[in-house]
């Protein structure tokens, strides 16, 4: 709702019928939200909003068991609808709010009626607004050459997350060149996968590979040596997975260099200021390749070829989990209680409010070492 226009008033008996996976309201306060669109999206899951439709959220966004941030709160806030109306047998009264908020909204649009509107079929349509006339950027144009002027201001307003698609570029193939549909990963890289596990195990099978330790002293390496060689390589690319997360994308940019602020933006920035953005939550495979011909390259360096293509399929295959699961965390609805579960809620906790920590994405092991685990709440 534009912050411009005269809020709508409902009932209780309004919002209490707004209870279904199709049509999700809820209060906070006098508050009325429809939460409907962030139902899938929702870290304890679909069934537990929908089990508090129609009621009054105050005490759940306090905790415990959890204390919602003021991230979370700015979220709730895209999807504000009106008030409600706790005068129960006033209906005249509530048909007079009404009417005066819909006298308001008529001016409003008059008002702005020389401003070119959006294409209907546009996705921020779909989408709760941000407050375009004082956010620090103009969202009606690509965001990629503007981001570099916010200076000092681009770190806390890239933490502040807003429920709408970004576009980064005005060239409409640039723009494509940055979108990635989910099932592109596993399309592109299992059937390498696949094809380089068979190939490594039969090679193995033959019986010539072996490592030599001096240049008098080598080991054969047999065949069942293959799947410890993939898990080595699959727990590698964990540790990469972190130190990527924790060291590449979360670096902060000096608030003076206009280009490594846009170029955080561009390779994590975004996915931190529209998190929902189902289009950017995977890697595109072109940009991808260049990280997984470095990794190929690097073992095939170190190790003789054959345990070095062992390994790297192990991290390969790693990788593609990473995507699946990251994804999976943004937009799936895992059982209560299950792994994935818990994963969810602790990559929401490093979206919304611990940007600083959390950084492991498919397990949590390597934040203890390296003392990024996000600390338990206290009540």
């Amino acid at each position: 709702m534009s912050p411009s226009t005269s809020p709508r008033f409902y009932t209780e008996r309004e919002v209490a019928r707004h209870c279904t996976k199709d049509s999700c309201w809820v209060l906070l306060g006098t508050r009325v939200y429809d939460v409907t669109a962030f139902l899938r999206m929702h870290p304890g899951g679909e069934a537990l909003i929908r089990s508090r439709a129609g009621k009054d959220l105050t005490r759940e966004m306090e905790g415990p068991p959890h204390r919602h941030s003021p991230n979370a709160r700015r979220w709730l806030e895209q999807y504000y609808i009106g008030e409600l109306d706790r005068e129960s047998g006033a209906e005249e009264t509530l048909r007079e709010r009404r009417k005066d908020s819909e006298q308001t909204e008529e001016k409003s649009a008059e008002k702005t009626n020389g401003v070119k509107e959006e294409d209907e079929n546009s996705p921020y349509k779909l989408c709760s607004s941000v407050d375009l006339d004082k956010d620090l950027v103009d969202w009606r144009k690509p965001l990629a050459w503007q981001v570099g002027h916010l200076g000092e201001k681009y770190d806390a307003w890239v933490h502040q997350p807003v429920d709408r698609p970004i576009r980064l570029f005005g060239n409409p193939f640039m723009e494509a060149a940055t979108k990635t549909s989910w099932y592109w990963v596993p399309v592109v890289w299992l059937p390498l996968v696949f094809y380089l596990c068979w190939h490594c195990y039969a090679t193995l099978a033959k019986g010539n590979t072996r490592l030599e330790l001096t240049s008098n002293f080598s080991i054969p390496v047999h065949k069942y040596m293959f799947p410890i060689l993939f898990v080595i390589g699959w727990v590698l690319w964990t540790l990469m997975e972190y130190c990527i997360h924790r060291f590449v994308f979360h670096m902060k940019p000096p608030a003076h260099n206009y280009y490594l602020i846009t170029l955080h933006f561009l390779l994590h920035g975004q996915h931190h200021k529209s998190p929902f953005d189902g289009s950017r939550l995977v890697f595109p495979p072109g940009l991808a390749s260049l990280m997984v011909g470095l990794f190929y390259m690097t073992l095939c360096k170190t190790l003789p070829e054959t345990l070095g293509v062992s390994v790297f399929v192990g991290g390969l295959c790693g990788y593609v989990v990473y995507d699946m699961i990251h994804y999976y965390l943004h937009y799936g609805s895992p059982k209560r209680g299950s792994y994935l579960y818990g994963l969810k809620a602790y990559h929401v906790k490093h979206h919304f409010e611990h940007q600083r920590s959390g950084f492991g994405i498919t397990t949590t092991f390597w934040d203890h070492p390296f003392d990024t685990v996000i600390p338990d709440e206290k009540f």
